[in-house]
């Protein structure tokens, strides 16, 4: 039998993920971020390796007699992933890549009871950009929002004026489906 009490660890050091659960009124007990390689393996697909991240997390930092949440999030063009952007250059060829375009945001989550039964899920949303002028593109590069973020942007941040539409989550594209982790965690017992 699993404690409803026992604690919960957010294997994240996402100020983002924290918020997004403060929101449904969740507060880890510990945030514990796990170190692990996040590159993509030989012909793993978008959807793959969302799944595969975020379990790995969750398992990397998961001790017996915890909740521990996980997530990850990949954007995709196809097949073809964009990286979580690690400079301003990175940033703008992500923008230059999605301007005008369709994309998909993959949000891998996973949970791991106290008693080691594992739960993992992928949310895809669809988010649509207008087309980016070149002034535009290198205002949000300078202005550093897209740096660390997957596909070189933050939905919730400089790059909203730049989404047409989304069809999906948008808790998924900040950084963490709500719906699905409240309702993970509520089928692995935690209260």
């Amino acid at each position: 039998m699993t404690d409803p009490r026992a604690p919960l660890v957010l294997a994240s050091a996402s100020p983002r993920r924290l918020d997004l659960l403060a929101q449904a009124g969740i507060r880890p007990d510990d945030v514990r971020p796990a170190d692990i390689d996040e590159s993509p393996q030989k012909d793993e697909t978008p959807r793959a390796l969302a799944h595969r991240l975020a379990l790995e997390k969750a398992q990397a930092v998961h001790r017996s007699g915890e909740y521990t949440l996980a997530g990850d999030t990949v954007v995709a063009l196809g097949r073809r992933m964009l990286p979580k952007a690690a400079s301003r250059d990175e940033v703008r060829a992500c923008l230059e890549l999605i301007s005008g375009r369709a994309h998909q945001v993959l949000s891998g989550i996973a949970v791991i009871a106290p008693d080691g039964r594992e739960s993992v899920r992928v949310v895809t949303s669809r988010v649509v950009f207008k087309r980016l002028t070149p002034p535009e593109i290198e205002r949000y590069a300078t202005a550093g929002d897209g740096v660390g973020k997957a596909g070189g942007y933050a939905i919730q941040g400089g790059a909203a004026p730049f989404v047409r539409r989304i069809n999906g989550s948008y808790t998924a594209i900040v950084g963490l489906p709500l719906y699905e982790a409240v309702c993970m965690l509520e089928g692995l017992g935690y209260r």
